[in-house]
Parts: structure tokens; C-alpha cells; sequence
């Protein structure tokens, strides 16, 4: 049967956009991707392999100026957004509007609480309209939110240092095994790339090489997917987030404490039982922790954990790789949920 799914990609001169653009070239259930540029990136290339040379041969990833006329003369079906949060804002309710259904890789409809989304600073047209938007969005990770995924219109791809952390503690905190008066610290550390390809001070090769730093601390805007995701109050989470002087993927550190002691095998079940029907996520086995280098360059999220001898005090590791799982990886696992596919289409 012929591919009838048309997607779009929007942004795909970023480093998330171009693995997104790279994984639907090669996805077997669509259509080769519509690949468009913003106004402000009108006098770039042409060819996406002008700035990505390694993906030069395979039959050219020609680069189009951005309209909605062209996005239906094209026939699109599912829009890619890997843009600002500003924008993505902005254009989000035309392409409702056009009937198109979107997966937007910003954060522009993470957060359904009015006081996490104000670290934005959004101003909307029409407050009313995004009221209703961010009310349908679906928060986009796919091992917690199937089904509503299957139905979804607007997608919200979920943060990758959140990811990271939600998909760790989801299993634990559903199960109602921690102590969260006790409180959850999350000591997270990212790849360069994680910050865009925009280049500032602070993710120049001096700043970053032979170094490591702590940012945004209390105020990182991926704080509010944790906490709204796991139904955590604000004073339950401590996530510290650093910079790695490396190119991509996330490593995490949290620690938690049990209500009850507990043993090993108990701690194991619960989450190879809940992640039991998730592909990409890898559960390990007691002791052994994942490493950023198990998960880089594909969409699986490991994590493992090791547990104190008096059985209540836990470190968990949770790692992925922050362009793929914590971006267009997930992004892709979403469009194959809503679309019926498998959630490994395109994605080995």
C-alpha cells in the first residue's frame, strides 16, 4: 500500500529538525517530507545537505520558503514544528484552523497550568483560543499517554530533560512508592546540543570545552512538565540541570526516598511491569546503570537503579539521547501512535 501521509518539517536546519527531516526520509509509512524555512531564514540554503554534507547523494533535501499556501498545494498532513516557542504560539491555531494535525517539538503547549507556562512569557491573540488549544494538546510521550495520543490534533513533544525524569519516576509515583514529602533531587547534565543551534557565550567552545556548569537553576522551563506530568508540587522537586562538554544526550541522576522499605526485585517489577508494552524504553537490572553512550544516537530511554541497603534510599539513573528520544525520536513515536503505526516504525 502506498504511503498516503504527507508531513511537513518546519525548522529543519535545526539539529532536532534535521534528525527529524533525517528519520521521515527514510520512514516507510510517509511520504518524502515537505522541508520549509521561516521568513527570517529566507537567505539560507537551498538544499538541507549544504549545511549537513553527510546526507549529500540521497536524492536531494530541497529547502522551501514557508506558507500556508504551499503547505496545502503540497497536500500536508501532519505538520512538524521545530521552531521557537514564540512561534510555534503564533502558528499553531492556523494549522488547526487548516485541519492539519501538528507535533510541535517547543514548548509552546507543554503546559496546561498558567503559572508553569509564564517562565514563556506568551502573548497571545487570542487568549481565549489558546486557552482551548493548550485544553487539547497532548503531551507527547508516548508511553504515558497512548491512547489520547491516538486521537490527537495538537501533539506537545515532550522536553528531553523531562523526559528523562518523568519516564524514571512515572512508574514509581503511580505505584505510590516514594516518599515525595521527603523530596525528589534530579541532577541532569545535557549535551551542547541541547541548548539549539543558536550559538551564546555560555555554548561557545571556550565556555564549554574541558568544563562543566550548572544553569537555570529553580527556574529551568522543563521544571513544570516534571511537575505536571508526575503531579508533583513545587516544593516535592529539586532538578538541577548542567552542561556537558559533549555534543548530545542526557544523563540523570535522581534520588528519591521510599515510603517502606523495600527489595531490589520489587523496585524491578514495577517498572519492567509498566513499561512492559514500551519498546524504547530499557529497563537494567539492580546496579547496573545506564551510561549516555548505550542510548546515544537512538530513541531509547534506559534507566536503572540501586537501591541502599536499608532498602528505602534509591539512586536512579535515567539516560537518552536529547536529539532523538528527548526530540525528533519521540516526535516521530508520536506521529506513528496517532497514525496506528508501530511505535518503532522508522526508528531502527
Amino acid at each position: 500500500m502506498p504511503a498516503k501521509v504527507q508531513p511537513a518539517v518546519v525548522g529543519a536546519t535545526g539539529y532536532a529538525g534535521f534528525e527529524l527531516a533525517r528519520l521521515l526520509y527514510r520512514h516507510p509509512q510517509v511520504k518524502k517530507p515537505a522541508l520549509f524555512t521561516r521568513d527570517s531564514e529566507a537567505s539560507g540554503p537551498v538544499h538541507l545537505d549544504e549545511l549537513y554534507p553527510h546526507i549529500a547523494g540521497n536524492g536531494g533535501f530541497p529547502l522551501e520558503k514557508f506558507s500556508w499556501e504551499n503547505l496545502r498545494n503540497k497536500g500536508v498532513n501532519v505538520l512538524f514544528l521545530a521552531t521557537p516557542h514564540e512561534v510555534s504560539r503564533e502558528w499553531v491555531p492556523e494549522a488547526m484552523a487548516q485541519g492539519v494535525q501538528v507535533i510541535d517539538l517547543s514548548g509552546a503547549w507543554r503546559l496546561a497550568n498558567a503559572s508553569s507556562r509564564a517562565v514563556y512569557q506568551f502573548h497571545d491573540e487570542s487568549p481565549q483560543l489558546a486557552e482551548q488549544l493548550t485544553a487539547s494538546a497532548v503531551y507527547g510521550i508516548p508511553e504515558l499517554h497512548r491512547e489520547r495520543l491516538k486521537k490527537a490534533s495538537l501533539v506537545a513533544n515532550a522536553g528531553c530533560y523531562a523526559t528523562s525524569i518523568i519516564l524514571a519516576l512515572a512508574p514509581l509515583v503511580q505505584a505510590g512508592l516514594l516518599d515525595l514529602q521527603h523530596g525528589i533531587v534530579c541532577d541532569s547534565k545535557s549535551g551542547v546540543s541541547g541548548a539549539g543551534k543558536q550559538p551564546t557565550q555560555k555554548t561557545h567552545f571556550v565556555e564549554v570545552a574541558e568544563n562543566l556548569s550548572a544553569y537555570s537553576v529553580f527556574n529551568h522551563r522543563h521544571t513544570g512538565e516534571i511537575l505536571e506530568q508526575l503531579g508533583l508540587s513545587d516544593d516535592q522537586l529539586v532538578f538541577t540541570p548542567h552542561l556537558l562538554p559533549i555534543p548530545r544526550g542526557i544523563l540523570s541522576t535522581i534520588y528519591v526516598r521510599l515510603k517502606t522499605a523495600a527489595e531490589p526485585v520489587e523496585i524491578e517489577s514495577c517498572m519492567r511491569d509498566f513499561y512492559s508494552g514500551s519498546p524504547w524504553v530499557r529497563v537494567f537490572s539492580h546496579g547496573k546503570l545506564p551510561q549516555i553512550q548505550y542510548s546515544l544516537h537512538t530513541n531509547y530511554c534506559d534507566i536503572g537503579f540501586t537501591l541502599a541497603a536499608d532498602g528505602k534510599r534509591m539512586v536512579m539513573v535515567s539516560c537518552l539521547d536529547n536529539l532523538l528520544k528527548g526530540a525528533a525520536g519521540q516526535a516521530v513515536q508520536n506521529m506513528n501512535v496517532m497514525f496506528g503505526w508501530h511505535e518503532e516504525e522508522g526508528l531502527r
